[in-house]
């Protein structure tokens, strides 16, 4: 029987269940789910069990991911015979081709919205890499370009999980676990192997990191206690909503760095019940609560990692994402901006809104830099003078949202990125004013 209204989804897309890395259980049809078991000899509605596994199945307790999806097919009949796709501008690690871009921090202006039709595949561009996608270890930090829906189109990357950051427009996310809406200032997190497609009403900006690793988790906060930073209640997964469609509809899968197609008889978003720990979720970066310094000196840019992807090495990231969110700046006698250094971990970095305080000029909403691993970086003359001579009162840096992926690996930059015309030939200019302020005299 076909209950479905004509979008396909029989639950309200306003329903999410809230907290990170819950069990949670959810069904668009009552009675959907078995009681007390997983895989029943006979499934409610003429429904198939199936199990999708984010972690080994003998992963700790406290670190295995897996859901129990209960679905019109199985994932076994929502494929056919793959043939090769090309999407040229999705690059995966290790990339081997080479540019003349030299060793230096780099930044661009945003990539203006294409007037072609560019769906979230097709439009993908692909910024930098790191680390292997066979070895399951680094990233790829894009920018996505859409312009047109995915329309009886379904995806899922075989090679990671994937962060993505609406910047100019809401997005919509079609999963396979339900829908999910963001718009700029939120973000989304799909699994490995998730199902789902895009949709938007109009031209959509966004960035995307591509986590090869371990999934995103949320830090540690050591002495900072139990509250503050991202806080668990803050993180929605969707109710169950379902696709009852029988039509041609494509099924695109990343799998080995390539992209693999195949067509097929039915809307693959049939899970009609879940439940689990492994789903897609978004998340307000406005709720998350910063802390920082109070009195004097500046704390290390970690106090703002919102989402980790640890590596095998404790403290070292595989990523970090990192927020730059509004906030008061009180500390006494302290230069209050970021400070020049050179770091381990390489940094890209975007701007959702607002501005910047450390580079108030050049780095607007829709850019992104790149400050590669032990190569300088900091604020730029005017900061700097700014910082310097300010009359320190308290301060708040309003109406901002900043971000970097982190990783340990150089990220190497794509040739498609190298020559693009946004690529801000002057950036390193910004600190040819810093002036030599040395007095062996003057204390």
């Amino acid at each position: 029987m076909d209950v479905t209204p004509p979008l396909g989804l029989t639950a309200a897309t306003a329903g999410y269940l809230s907290g990170f890395g819950n069990s949670f259980e959810t069904e668009a049809l009552p009675g959907a789910l078995p009681v007390g078991r997983n895989s029943p000899q006979r499934c409610a509605y003429g429904l198939y069990a199936e199990q999708l596994s984010g972690s080994p199945f003998t992963a700790p307790r406290a670190s295995n991911q897996r859901s129990w999806l209960y679905r019109i097919r199985p994932t076994v009949a929502h494929i056919a015979r793959f043939r090769p796709l090309e999407l040229p501008f999705w690059i995966s690690a290790p990339d081997a081709a080479r540019h003349d871009l030299p060793i230096q921090p780099l930044r661009w202006h945003p990539i203006p919205l294409p007037g072609e039709k560019l769906t979230f595949l097709t439009g993908m561009r692909t910024i930098t890499t790191a680390g292997d996608v066979a070895a399951q270890t680094g990233m790829a930090a894009h920018v996505a370009l859409v312009t047109a829906s995915m329309v009886d189109e379904t995806f899922w990357n075989a090679d990671g999980e994937m962060l993505v950051i609406p910047q100019s427009a809401a997005m919509r996310f079609r999963t396979e676990f339900g829908v999910i809406d963001a718009s700029p200032g939120e973000i989304v997190v799909i699994p490995r192997g998730v199902k789902f497609r895009v949709e938007v009403n109009g031209p959509a900006r966004a960035y995307v990191c591509e986590n090869y690793g371990g999934a995103f988790t949320l830090p540690e906060r050591g002495p900072i206690g139990a509250n503050c930073l991202a806080n668990q209640r803050d993180f929605l997964s969707p109710v169950a909503a379902y696709e009852d469609v029988d039509a041609p509809h494509r099924v695109v899968v990343k799998w080995g760095g390539a992209f693999h197609q195949t067509e097929i008889g039915h809307s693959p978003l049939d899970v009609v019940a879940w439940h689990g720990n492994y789903a897609p979720y978004k998340y307000d970066l406005r709720r998350y609560s910063p802390v920082g310094p109070i009195l004097f000196d500046h704390a290390d840019p970690s106090i703002f990692t919102c989402l980790t992807a640890p590596s095998e090495t404790p403290g070292t990231a595989n990523i970090d994402f990192v927020l730059f969110p509004e906030r008061w700046m009180v500390a006494e006698n302290t230069f209050r901006p970021p400070w020049y250094h050179m770091n381990l971990m390489s940094e890209f970095m975007g701007l959702i809104y607002g501005q910047y305080d450390a580079k108030p000029q050049g780095f607007v909403p829709g850019g992104f830099s790149l400050h590669n691993c032990m190569l300088p970086h900091g604020p730029d003359a005017e900061a700097f003078e700014k910082a310097s001579n300010a009359d320190l009162v308290p301060h708040k840096l309003a109406n901002t949202m900043a971000f970097m992926f982190e990783t340990r690996l150089a990220q190497r930059v794509t040739a498609y990125a190298a020559a693009l015309p946004q690529l801000q030939a002057g950036y390193t200019d910004c600190w040819a004013g810093l002036k030599k302020q040395f007095n062996p005299a003057k204390r």
